[in-house]
């Protein structure tokens, strides 16, 4: 071997490393983060509102028997911000960000380098999620501090549920940017899954308190496991069955959305 084979060869790896999976999704993070910080009403949709929507769930809940449920204010509060947090944080604000990225050509242009389209994907996603995974631990935080709530009774569910609902919440943004046409549609086409959701999945009302019927019906809805692990991680009521059963929903509704994505994601403008 020559001399000018083993510095050739030395780098090798060094370029590989600079080029791995990780370091991609990294690069294509930053950009994102740069470009989503310069769109106003997503950062103000995705910061705002979710310290908002809190307040009015409180003002509902002193009207609720919620002793009935075996519940506190703290309780109904805490979770249904984190839900707010996933909702407009990570799914509203990823939906906007797929479909504009989309008619920009931006993701079509992607694919041609060395991205894979997880690693896009991913990449993109990451700024929102991450967001929503800040968000809602000071929104935890400041729960815990002004409505005198102590420390979570079993933290691993409270932890387990916020994962899998950030997860989960990118996968059915991608899912609903498939069939959203522009980004002006962007701001409609989340709205039905955020209203089902807000009503649906015990933001608003606890599932205990709804009629039998309905709550079975709305313990399938995709958020309604997220919100019932971190609700029983602070509350301790959750029972390991129930438990396996949310996560078993979670990760079920996680699995349909990344099939549909891997079948249906459009990467070039609808026309």
């Amino acid at each position: 071997m020559s001399a000018t084979d083993a510095p050739a060869r030395a780098k090798g790896p060094a370029r590989a490393a600079a080029t791995t999976p990780a370091s991609r999704m990294t690069a294509l993070a930053r950009a994102e983060m740069t470009l989503l910080g310069r769109n106003k009403g997503t950062v103000f949709a995705a910061l705002f509102i979710p310290f908002v929507m809190p307040f009015s769930v409180r003002a509902g809940a002193e009207e609720m028997d919620l002793g009935k449920a075996g519940l506190t204010v703290g309780t109904l509060v805490l979770p249904a911000a984190v839900g707010f947090s996933l909702l407009f944080a990570v799914y509203s604000a990823l939906v906007g960000v797929f479909v504009v990225r989309r008619e920009e050509l931006v993701l079509k242009r992607l694919r041609t380098g060395e991205l894979r389209d997880v690693e896009i994907l991913g990449g993109s996603a990451l700024p929102a999620v991450l967001s929503g995974l800040v968000q809602s631990l000071l929104l935890a935080a400041g729960c815990m501090a002004l409505l005198d709530l102590s420390a979570p009774s079993a933290p691993h569910l409270a932890v387990l549920g916020l994962l899998l609902g950030l997860v989960m919440c990118a996968a059915l943004a991608a899912v609903t940017a498939s069939f959203t046409r522009t980004g002006e549609s962007a701001q409609v086409t989340p709205l039905p899954f955020t209203f089902v959701s807000m009503f649906g999945s015990g933001l608003f009302i606890p599932l205990d308190l709804l009629p039998d019927r309905l709550a079975s019906v709305c313990e399938l809805l995709p958020l309604t496991p997220v919100i019932t692990l971190v609700r029983g991680g602070w509350t301790g009521a959750l029972s390991a069955g129930e438990a396996l059963g949310a996560v078993a929903t979670a990760v079920a509704w996680t699995a349909v959305a990344v099939f549909a994505v891997r079948r249906r994601f459009r990467w070039e403008p609808r026309h």
